[in-house]
């Protein structure tokens, strides 16, 4: 399932990029 792993893809991109920007609430 293509769409299934663009979408585990993106999530991972999102976690990743508020990881990044606010570091201070992980």
């Amino acid at each position: 399932m293509t769409w299934l792993a663009g979408l585990c893809a993106v999530g991972l991109f999102v976690y990743l990029f508020y990881a990044l920007v606010k570091p201070e609430r992980f």
